[in-house]
């Protein structure tokens, strides 16, 4: 095992290799409509086998995963997202927003402070393992500074040099263990506590990303939708900008976005991730709705 990784620190989530390498396969001949003795022989694996392992992964058969990444599907989120939630009320707001159970908050640095690229900051980091691969996340006393996905356990640190060059970096995943169980893992019973994000940006780039954070789990939307939220209608390639330059996957959910057609494209840590993301997040969503309605 490479030095960076931390096994103990998470739960670990082996799967998501072949998952990810299945959700590719499913994506690739959706228009198809494969079978599950097709998937599982694209994997590489028996029926049995293949369907325990998606089912212990995403929560859904293989099946009903693929139906959460169809154009057909993702259209309907999109309708669903425009006339349930009102985005615009939450850009520039300086509280947080519930997001998949945390309460996410999220700090601004000051011109002054970002300019300084990291001078007297101590940032302690380590790599994790996630149910969507390996994950380095980073952490000074004031909050999360990064979370980004990295293939292979390499490159935490030269992300992390990258963007914080005067930092001091403190390789200790013993320190940023629990918030990744807290950030990919379910929570227990207890009250979730507030989960605190540190960013540097333009004011543009942090208004798109305040917008992200009103967007509920299993809710999609477009770049256009974002731009006429943050009453910039003709800003969607700035959005796009905004969003790909943002430092925080997962709880910055810049996976949500899709194009108004219903593809799914344009992430920076790769579309079979993001389909991923969204079909797991759909299943979860789909079996916490079922649970509230058994409940009542």
């Amino acid at each position: 095992m490479l030095p960076e990784m931390e096994p103990s620190a998470i739960e670990s989530h082996p799967d998501y290799t072949r998952i990810a390498r299945a959700i590719e396969w499913l994506n690739h001949h959706a228009d198809r409509k494969p079978d599950l003795a097709q998937a599982a022989r694209a994997a590489g694996l028996s029926e049995h086998h293949f369907q325990r392992l998606f089912n212990r992964w995403a929560g859904v058969s293989p099946k009903r995963f693929l139906q959460f990444l169809t154009l057909e599907d993702a259209r309907r989120r999109l309708d669903e997202t425009r006339s349930t939630l009102d985005l615009a009320a939450a850009v520039g707001l300086s509280g947080g927003s519930r997001l998949h159970d945390l309460f996410v908050t999220l700090e601004a640095m000051t011109p002054g402070e970002a300019k300084l690229r990291g001078a007297g900051l101590d940032i302690r980091w380590g790599v994790h393992r996630t149910r969507f691969g390996d994950a380095m996340i980073a952490a000074t006393t004031r909050g999360i500074c990064a979370l980004q996905f990295i293939d292979n356990n390499h490159g935490g640190r030269a992300i992390l040099s990258a963007t914080w060059p005067h930092a001091r970096l403190l390789h200790q995943p013993s320190a940023t263990a629990a918030m990744a169980r807290r950030i990919f893992e379910p929570l227990d019973h207890s009250p979730p506590q507030p989960l605190s994000l540190l960013v540097k940006g333009t004011n543009f780039q942090i208004q798109v990303w305040r917008a992200l954070l009103s967007l509920p789990e299993g809710a999609v939307t477009t770049y256009g939708d974002l731009a006429r939220a943050l009453h910039r209608p003709d800003a969607a390639r700035a959005v796009g900008a905004a969003i790909g330059a943002n430092p925080i996957a997962w709880l910055i959910p810049c996976h949500r976005v899709i194009r108004a057609s219903g593809t799914l494209t344009g992430y920076r840590w790769g579309t079979e991730r993001k389909a991923a993301m969204l079909g797991w997040e759909a299943a979860r969503s789909m079996t916490l709705s079922t649970m509230v309605d058994k409940a009542n």
